[in-house]
């Protein structure tokens, strides 16, 4: 089975999120180092359960949301075939993320965004 890995809050004003979240929850929040918008959230100690994830600046061509789960599978290229022949769309390609492995977004049958993500820490640009 494919477990929800990590999630992307989207905002308008990401610093303005990245504030109320790290003084709401008490969250570990840094901006990373790709040149997006982009902080990295860790949202407790690692034996802890839950799973951590990131704020983002809102995409225009991933409307349709303010959260969006990351799905972890072994096969990013099989789990998109899956997505299209189950009513699905993909809004963004696989994509390499460089020491992380390979990322696409998709859209449910209901126009949910999702992510997937196939790990691979050699993952070369």
């Amino acid at each position: 089975m494919a477990r929800v890995v990590h999630f992307e809050i989207a905002s308008d004003d990401p610093e303005r999120a990245v504030r109320f979240y790290s003084d709401v929850f008490g969250w570990f929040i840094e901006k990373w180092q790709e040149p997006a918008e982009y902080w990295a959230c860790s949202t407790g100690e690692e034996d802890e359960p839950g799973i951590n994830g990131a704020i983002m600046r809102r995409p225009r061509t991933l409307a349709g949301g303010g959260t969006i789960d990351t799905i972890g599978v072994a096969d990013i290229g099989g789990a998109l075939e899956r997505v299209v022949q189950a009513g699905g769309e993909i809004v963004q390609e696989r994509r390499t993320i460089p020491y992380v492995g390979y990322h696409a977004y998709c859209r449910d049958t209901e126009g949910n965004v999702f992510g997937l993500l196939e790990e691979d820490a050699g993952a070369r640009p």
